[in-house]
């Protein structure tokens, strides 16, 4: 028999200096040529912690694991700004700046808590007609996004000497935090960027799982998470093997008594008699549980 693909999670602390798909080319070497991995939510260069990769048929959770809360920890230069919103950009120092108080620095960050709209930074992987925004502003052409609806769940002052600013910030998927140092400077007055920055949590996950970029594969793939740790926010249900093979098939199943209130439209984790993960099912129009994900048995 073929040898069974390798499926899981890998979280990655990873370092300054290099991009996100740089950690993932090197979390490549590892795994047997062809397997597919996938990263679950781009870190720039300037920014270092979790990067969470989906390896092998686990890549087809890969959303679920975006679409979780993440925390990031930055440091915000105020006085300066930024073509990119951060120190890897041009810097340009900001005429007669006042450091403002730090009354002033806590009210202004009140808007920045709960659904936000917010610009992408202009150097971004944010995408303008098809193109991603940091290519056209790399030609030097005229890059206009459109705001984005996104949550700020938090932030926290951890330390405040101007020009530097210290927070912890709790927030949804797709949220910039580059643009909030950004915008925090403009209403402020005095311009801000981000200096430092490190995710420090994405869901569960945290830099204490992570596996060393300089691990070898034995050592790496000994720190491969179950797929299931992708979905552990959601309820799980589990069935019996037959209920597991129809699951499996892509065939509905009517659902036990105790999903019978649940919303249509409700998603479960479904789990066979050996505690797996079958994949993801939800309620639908006619009240059975239907597949929408499956992984491979």
């Amino acid at each position: 028999m073929p040898p069974q693909p390798i499926h899981g999670l890998l979280v990655l602390d990873k370092p300054g200096g290099i991009t996100s798909r740089g950690a993932v080319d090197q979390a490549l070497r590892w795994l047997p040529r062809g397997t597919k991995v996938g990263h679950t939510g781009t870190l720039d260069p300037l920014a270092t912690g979790v990067l969470v990769l989906c390896v092998g048929p686990a890549t087809r959770l890969t959303e679920y694991v975006q679409d979780l809360p993440k925390t990031y920890e930055t440091t915000i230069r105020l006085g300066v700004r930024s073509d990119t919103d951060d120190a890897d950009g041009t810097i340009t120092p900001v005429s007669g700046a006042v450091a403002p108080t730090p009354e002033r620095v806590r009210a202004a960050l009140d808007p920045f808590v709960g659904e936000i709209e917010q610009v992408p930074p202009t150097y971004s992987a944010a995408k303008l007609s098809g193109e991603r925004a940091y290519d056209r502003a790399r030609r030097g052409e005229d890059v206009s996004l459109t705001p984005r609806r996104v949550r700020v769940n938090r932030i926290e002052v951890l330390g405040y000497a101007y020009p530097e600013l210290r927070l912890r910030i709790d927030c949804g998927k797709g949220t910039y935090i580059r643009s909030i140092a950004r915008d925090l400077g403009a209403r402020l007055g005095c311009g801000g960027y981000v200096d430092v920055l490190r995710r420090t949590r994405v869901g569960p996950f945290t830099p204490e799982q992570a596996v060393p970029l300089d691990a070898d594969a034995a050592a790496a793939l000994a720190r491969l998470l179950p797929p299931a740790a992708a979905v552990a926010h959601l309820p799980r249900i589990s069935v019996n093997e037959a209920c597991a093979r129809r699951l499996r098939n892509g065939s509905p199943l009517w659902p036990p008594s105790e999903l019978t209130v649940s919303p249509r439209g409700s998603e479960w984790a479904a789990f066979d008699p050996a505690g797996e993960l079958i994949g993801l099912v939800v309620r639908d129009e006619m009240d059975r549980l239907s597949p929408v994900k499956v992984l491979p048995g």
